[in-house]
């Protein structure tokens, strides 16, 4: 038995995101991770992200948290913020920013591992949470116990 969704957008509004080609997000920068083989894992904490509803075009506002392994890199903070900050004029939808957030980030500093949160403020009576993580392959593959030979 098939199931049809329902037609996106029963509200007849012109929903569009900003493409990807004019976000224009500034690039994250890196620097060598000194200790590679040695895990820390680093948190940040960023409580005044925004971006653009591409609903309604009003703001919203989010604490994105995002806890990562470096490998051989780390991201450099001040490019951080300024590529946070780029998404304040971008229309995106919550889901979308999240993993937009965590391909840039694996494809800046190639980590380990990262995770990220984007907790959004109450918007019309509903919270929302968005979650996504990334884990190198190797490190999947060491920690199921799978031995590669050469």
């Amino acid at each position: 038995m098939s199931t049809t969704l329902q037609t996106p957008n029963q509200q007849g509004l012109d929903i569009r995101s900003t493409p990807r080609a004019d976000m224009n997000l500034y690039p994250l920068d890196t620097f060598a991770y000194e200790f590679p083989g040695k895990e820390i894992r680093i948190n940040f904490e960023i409580p005044e992200f925004t971006c653009i509803c591409p609903f309604s075009d009003f703001p919203d506002f989010a604490m994105i948290r995002l806890e990562y392994v470096p490998n051989e890199r780390c991201v450099e903070l001040k490019s951080l913020k300024l590529y946070i900050n780029a998404f304040r004029d971008v229309k995106v939808f919550h889901e979308h920013v999240i993993n937009m957030i965590l391909e840039d980030f694996v494809t800046a500093c190639d980590p380990l591992s990262v995770e990220i949160e984007g907790d959004f403020n109450v918007r019309g009576n509903i919270k929302t949470t968005i979650r996504a993580s990334y884990r190198k392959a190797e490190v999947r593959s060491q920690e199921s116990g799978v031995s590669k030979s050469a």
